[in-house]
């Protein structure tokens, strides 16, 4: 376990950087998920949301699924040892340390995000095997160089990572500026890594008003988009069989509910060569 970046900010610090008056996607998502870590105002808008379109809570506990499969086979099937997670949100069950340091003892991770009632959490986040090691960073998406940077004292960026980028990339305003974010971080990691996105999309009219209801609530935008764009964000990479699909679709449990839902959320897994 270790302390990374500025993940330590003074406490009174972190207490001002929360605003409890509008709406947070980290907090949002944690209630949808069935978390503790968020106030009235992230469920009021929540429960608006389910009036206008029940299935978002369908997508946030799926996405949560996916993760984990896409982790195991990484770790399993691949060898992979090494997670940089970018956009981390609030702890939940079944993190991307616990998943991995279950599957390989010796795994590392890396958390980034910004979000301070994150931050709050951080030390619940920071915990590990003694083989292993999980680390977060206090750091910004927009800013893949500092990423790198200060992941590297926890991680090998000689061997291979995986680039785990969840429900985050649909607050980057532009397409085109989203993929470049990848890009660059996907530069600073060898070959053999792995890209790992998910993201909600417009594939549904619930889904676009739900998106639309989110946006006015005062909380920093979350745009939802074609699956073409988020196949895009894959480009130059050789994709993992299924490709990108809906979540639920990305190699599901054996004893997987045959009747899943037509989730609103599609996602992939993508190798540097």
């Amino acid at each position: 376990m270790s302390d990374q970046g500025s993940g330590y900010a003074d406490a009174s610090e972190i207490r001002n950087r929360i605003d409890t008056t509008t709406p947070h996607s980290a907090r949002f998502w944690n209630y949808f998920v069935g978390g503790k870590d968020n106030y009235e105002v992230d469920r009021q808008i929540g429960d608006h949301i389910k009036e206008i379109f029940p299935g978002l809570v369908d997508v946030a506990r799926t996405s949560r699924h996916f993760l984990g499969r896409a982790v195991r086979h990484l770790v399993n099937e691949q060898g992979v040892r090494q997670f940089l997670d970018v956009g981390t949100g609030l702890p939940t069950a079944d993190n991307t340390h616990e998943v991995a340091q279950r599957a390989a003892a010796d795994a590392r991770i890396v958390y980034v995000d910004n979000d301070p009632l994150v931050l709050t959490h951080a030390r619940a986040l920071l915990t590990s095997t003694p083989e292993g090691e999980t680390a977060y960073l206090d750091a910004d998406l927009y800013d893949p160089n500092a990423i790198l940077k200060a992941a590297a004292t926890t991680l090998d960026l000689t061997r291979p990572v995986a680039l785990m980028v969840l429900n985050t990339l649909g607050h980057v305003a532009e397409i085109e500026q989203a993929r470049s974010l990848v890009q660059r971080l996907m530069a600073g990691l060898p070959s053999g890594s792995y890209l790992v996105v998910s993201d909600s999309t417009s594939t549904s009219e619930g889904m676009i008003a739900a998106s639309n209801a989110y946006n006015e609530s005062g909380a920093v935008p979350y745009h939802v988009r074609p699956v073409a764009d988020i196949e895009g964000l894959f480009d130059g990479l050789e994709l993992v069989e299924p490709g990108v699909v809906r979540v639920t679709d990305w190699r599901p449990d054996a004893d997987a509910d045959q009747e899943a839902p037509a989730v609103d959320a599609y996602g992939g897994v993508g190798r540097k060569a």
